[in-house]
């Protein structure tokens, strides 16, 4: 009996871990692969795909939300490109304009937006920091009309906030002699509203960009500031020009004096300037 136990308990034994062993060895089972379309070489922003930049990919499992699978690369030619594509790179269905829109800088405008072309100096260039997908603030300075106050002088304020930057690059126009110059132009992506508040403000103030972090879509608060702010040290302040009130006269007090039939008044200064 003892040794009829032991043999049980040895076959089960054995059994358990050629069971182990054999899970541990077995091949892994073969996922699902699907053949995606992708780009040959980089794409940049506002070209027009063509056969020739396409290619497929196999992606083994479930393939990314909006991908174009390789029966339908079809729909992918024709299309333009809304932001840089990089060789080897699945293409994303929300990463193309809509069929039948084109390429160039107008197929990456939403509906209901406006792309409006700002001037900017050559020290934002530069900088590089104006490219597309950033977020900047707009800035204005110049000296307002009709204002009667000479010790205001130039204002500076924040026109617009938060505004996406559609394209950076450089346009050719004419001096005041007809020569041709270069000029930094970025593409803003802007409301109707906001088109016009800037077409207004580019003919007739400075502009200047200022970046802020894409996260913080916060309106600040900003008064605005003067040029006679800066050296009285109210920087902070509205934009309206603070006077330093001038010290007021001191007030006086008056002592009627009776001598028999003589009046006189003696005036003295109250302290404090209370009468």
């Amino acid at each position: 009996m003892i040794l009829l136990v032991a043999f049980v308990i040895a076959a089960a034994c054995t059994f358990l871990v050629i069971r182990l062993i054999s899970n541990k060895t077995a091949a892994p089972k073969p996922q699902a692969t699907t053949r995606v379309v992708a780009v040959k070489s980089n794409i940049k922003l506002g070209a027009i795909l063509t056969a020739d930049n396409l290619t497929t990919m196999e992606i083994t499992g479930t393939p990314p939300k909006g991908t174009i699978p390789e029966k339908e690369i079809s729909k992918a030619v024709g299309r333009g490109v809304l932001s840089d594509l990089y060789e080897g790179e699945p293409i994303i269905e929300n990463r193309l304009a809509a069929i039948g829109s084109g390429g160039g800088l107008a197929a990456t405008i939403p509906q209901g937006m406006r792309a409006c072309a700002v001037k900017v100096d050559e020290v934002v260039n530069v900088s590089g920091f104006v490219t597309p997908g950033m977020r900047v603030d707009v800035l204005i300075s110049g000296t307002p009309p009709g204002q009667q106050s000479p010790t205001q002088g130039t204002v500076s304020r924040t026109l617009l906030q938060n505004i996406q930057v559609l394209s950076a690059g450089t346009d050719y126009q004419k001096d005041a002699e007809g020569k041709a110059k270069t000029v930094q132009v970025v593409n803003l992506l802007v409301t109707p509203e906001q088109a016009e508040i800037l077409s207004l403000a580019s003919n007739q103030v400075k502009i200047q960009l200022v970046l802020r972090n894409p996260l913080d879509t916060k309106v600040a608060e900003v008064p605005g500031t003067a040029t006679g702010n800066l050296f009285t040290g109210q920087t902070g302040g509205s934009s309206k020009s603070r006077l330093v009130k001038k010290r007021s006269t001191p007030r006086f007090i008056t002592v009627v004096v009776l001598n028999g039939s003589k009046q006189t008044e003696e005036k003295f200064a109250s302290p404090g300037g209370h009468q």
